[in-house]
């Protein structure tokens, strides 16, 4: 029970990833097979579906907009400020900060983690280490579901009897940026209201908010 107390945050959310995905598979399928039905084709089995295409593009296409937001929040809060907000740094704060500050090289205490002690190129990588993940996985996901897009696209110009159109063409269509730019503003949206919201607003015993008690000016405090 240590181990699931000490990483219930990660279990939790885990098991719920695991959950609506399967969840999604299913209704997935079953919107799938219902469209097969209204023109004529045959319905296809579970496991048919999740190694689709038509899978693959509507998973890929909310995992590649979560890790932007989470890129682009975590590039922007190192110089980006909102006052008042817990999720931001106080004013006049903003910037990489001093060595000192980040406990880097001479700077680092004896349990730090080894890259943030050695100096060089390790400890530049590994100070930017969370960022270029984020930043992979974004571009990875993308990657995927541009492939995936591609695939199903023309899968559907086949239905209706139309010529397939090149991978470069696809990326130029409505479908592609219609498909990544309706999951970017959505992220934007909860990334901006959060901040904004959790300056006058409050959720005890979470770290996301400030204390109950906090004025509202308060900025980078949190509960």
């Amino acid at each position: 029970m240590g181990f699931v107390r000490r990483n219930s945050l990660t279990l939790a959310f885990g098991a719920l990833f695991l959950g609506t995905l399967i969840a999604q598979a299913f209704v997935g399928l079953a919107d799938f097979n219902a469209d097969q039905v209204a023109h004529h084709g045959d319905p296809i089995t579970l496991w048919r579906y999740v190694r689709s295409s038509s899978f693959a593009v509507d998973v890929l296409e909310n995992w590649q907009s979560e890790y932007l937001q989470f890129f682009l929040f975590i590039l922007g809060t190192v110089w980006l400020i909102q006052r008042g907000s817990p999720e931001s740094k106080e004013p006049g704060k903003g910037g990489r900060e001093s060595e000192r500050e980040q406990k880097i090289g001479e700077h680092a205490e004896p349990d730090s983690p080894k890259w943030a002690r050695v100096g060089g190129l390790r400890t530049v990588i590994y100070s930017n280490s969370l960022l270029l993940l984020m930043g992979f996985i974004w571009l990875w996901a993308w990657a995927g579901q541009s492939i995936a897009g591609h695939v199903a696209y023309n899968d559907e110009r086949f239905e209706h009897q139309q010529s397939a159109i090149s991978y470069l063409a696809y990326l130029g269509t409505p479908d592609f940026w219609n498909r990544t730019v309706q999951n970017w503003q959505s992220e934007f949206l909860a990334v901006g209201s959060m901040a904004v919201l959790a300056v006058y607003l409050r959720q005890r015993g979470s770290p996301e908010s400030k204390p109950v008690g906090a004025q509202h000016t308060d900025t980078g405090v949190e509960g």
